[in-house]
């Protein structure tokens, strides 16, 4: 059985006690014969009374149990359990499907369900992910406790906290689509923006792929300020997360919505009450549902520059909320989307006697970016007055525009000509020399980034290890000979109020990469890895990939007159 388990744990295992509340002789053995050679001890328990009352006995690290138990069942004995140690890992073993069960086992914090009849391997898997659990929450209980006397020493305990708070409320934040661009019948750029007022945020957000062609938002402003707020908003913004990831039926917003709700009630205090909008975009039929709850009007733009403001279809959620309404509407000729919480519109203009509501659709029209809107929004207001949140969302329109297409080998002499051919590109575009250069400096890095990294797929700790063994270029040069794919580069040039916006897109052949590695990269500036990235991201008005990591594009800004 020993061979079975992640060699990196199987070590852990033996410190560990695992309680086995089982009833059947047969499956009593079965864990006996598994676990006998690998963990620290087994505590065996015929039925739940028995094993609350060895819970108590022993330090347990890890439990398994039946549902069907006599007297008293799983569920029940873990409630009594959680309230004693709510961290202690728990494996469900049942035959049963209630729904209602599993659900509440989940509400209860179970970390894995087993089927019966019990499989040997599935039961180590099991008690493998549940190992690692206790070791990942005993290392992070001492790394706390070691930095707790470092703060307390330093009387920095209090900000401490709020770093972990922060922390995590950025944990349960979820965006699928960090510096990403959607591309289907067109290609769209999204963006976000989220600037809490202080640590207890009481927005939140969450964005979500439903499937290739289908995206879900949803904002969440909690009424009111401090802690209450706050935990609202990052319970209803988790239980979300949760819903979506999973789902087994098709995805259905009044269904999603419907469950949100009845979840949030009972938590709401009796004067509590929630903003929030719940935003489906068909971008295939190009269709577009949304509840919206108390929320200020979110704003869309059609190819003729007209603002379309999509008012809210249903009162606050509060504690009493009884029904919930869904609209959905014709996207087809909308370019440009904005959805929004009323921190964004609340705080008073610098210098006048004026909320910036009313300066919002004006910055919004002339705004071809998040950057763009997010500093005038910045700009304008006197002092930020509440928590900030927005989603800008931008249909590139080509049809006018006018664009160039090149296309290189995989080699080093072609980074060079490829380079030389962007420099005199944007030689012909501007004189402005510092727009070039910086065009320049992004170009350089994210079509070397296409090269190596793309096409010949070195990775980034193989690339270290040769620069270290000073055998990097070298190497590249031998993986080129036998490397036959293209990069093909795409310039265009989208008129947009007055300015000019050049996209550059750079599309390598090569297997792609996990894109949501740029808000690790984007979040820790000092990381080596992905520096590149980080750099060209600053050097540019947008950076934004493909969902598979195979094409970049990147955005510049051409003022008029210059």
């Amino acid at each position: 059985m020993q061979n079975d388990i992640d060699a990196s744990i199987l070590g852990y295992l033996g410190s560990l006690t695992l309680l086995c509340v089982e009833e059947n002789e047969a499956a009593q053995f079965i864990y006996a014969s598994i676990f006998k050679d690998i963990v620290k001890e087994i505590v065996f328990a015929s039925n739940c009374e028995e094993g609350i009352e060895k819970f108590a006995l022993h330090k347990v690290d890890i439990i398994i149990t039946d549902y069907s138990m006599p007297h008293l069942n799983g569920i029940e004995m873990i409630k009594r359990i959680k309230g004693i140690d709510t961290e202690v890992p728990i494996i469900f073993v049942t035959a049963i499907k209630e729904t209602d069960i599993i659900i509440e086992a989940l509400r209860l914090g179970v970390n894995n369900f087993l089927k019966k009849p019990i499989v040997a391997s599935e039961v180590i898997q099991a008690v493998e992910n549940a190992a690692k659990i206790v070791l990942a929450d005993r290392y992070l209980k001492k790394q706390r406790e070691k930095k707790i006397k470092e703060l307390e020493k330093k009387e920095k305990y209090n900000s401490f906290q709020e770093e972990l708070a922060f922390a995590k409320e950025l944990n349960i934040l979820r965006n699928d689509f960090y510096y990403q661009m959607h591309e289907n019948n067109s290609v769209v750029l999204i963006d976000f923006f989220y600037k809490p007022l202080d640590v207890l945020s009481g927005d939140s957000y969450s964005a979500r792929e439903i499937d290739k062609d289908t995206q879900f938002y949803f904002i969440i402003d909690g009424m009111g300020k401090g802690l209450s707020a706050s935990l609202t908003s990052m319970l209803l913004t988790s239980h979300i997360n949760h819903i979506i990831d999973k789902r087994v039926r098709p995805f259905d917003l009044k269904e999603v919505v419907n469950e949100a709700v009845d979840y949030i009630k009972p938590i709401l205090l009796d004067e509590e009450a929630i903003a929030a909008d719940f935003v489906v975009i068909d971008y295939k039929n190009l269709t577009m549902e949304y509840a919206k709850f108390a929320m200020p009007p979110s704003l869309m733009q059609s190819n003729t520059n007209e603002i379309v403001k999509i008012k809210s279809n249903n009162p606050p959620l509060s504690k009493y909320t009884s029904q919930t309404n869904v609209s959905s509407l014709d996207i087809l000729n909308m370019m440009k989307f904005l959805f929004y919480s009323d921190g964004v519109v609340e705080s008073s203009m610098r210098g006048r006697c004026k909320p910036y509501t009313n300066y919002l659709e004006r910055d919004f029209l002339s705004s071809f970016s998040k950057d763009e809107l997010r500093e005038k929004i910045l700009w304008q207001i006197e002092e930020q007055e509440d928590d900030m949140t927005f989603v800008f969302i931008n249909r590139l329109d080509y049809t006018t525009s006018a664009t160039v297409n090149k296309s290189f080998e995989t080699s080093l002499a072609a980074v060079e000509e490829a380079n030389d051919w962007y420099v005199n590109f944007w030689a012909s575009l501007t004189s402005d020399y510092k727009l070039a250069y910086n065009a320049g400096v992004v170009f350089t890095e994210l079509f070397m980034n296409a090269y190596e990294h793309g096409n010949l797929g070195v990775d980034a700790q193989t690339k270290h290890k040769l620069m270290e063994e000073d055998n990097y270029f070298t190497t590249l040069e031998k993986l080129d000979k036998a490397c036959n794919k293209k990069i093909e580069v795409s310039v265009s040039t989208i008129y947009y109020s007055g300015s000019r916006y050049i996209t550059t897109t750079i599309r390598d052949e090569g297997d792609g990469f996990d894109t949501q590695i740029l808000s690790k990269i984007f979040r820790d500036r000092k990381n080596f890895n992905g520096r590149g990235v980080y750099i060209s991201r600053q050097s540019s008005r947008g950076i934004y990939y493909n969902a598979k990591g195979t094409s970049v594009l990147f955005l510049h800004k051409i003022e008029e007159g210059k």
